[in-house]
């Protein structure tokens, strides 16, 4: 419990905010989209369930330009 107060939180915050407003945003992108490469469902799992690099992911693969 001790190291969980020497972690500098102003520096990690940040990241946990932008992780989720990127999740967020693939999210409402994903659901909005007609089609995507692959499965919607499988995207939603990808979104959520891998941090970070999920949503790029989506972003990059799995959003198709119509």
């Amino acid at each position: 419990m001790e190291e969980l107060m020497q972690i500098n939180w102003a520096i990690i915050a940040p990241i946990f905010v932008l992780q989720l407003i990127l999740m967020v945003f693939a999210l409402i992108s994903c659901l909005r989209q007609d089609e995507t490469n692959g499965p919607k469902w499988l995207w939603v799992l990808v979104i959520i369930f891998i941090n970070i690099l999920g949503p790029i992911l989506y972003f990059v693969i799995g959003k198709k330009n119509n």
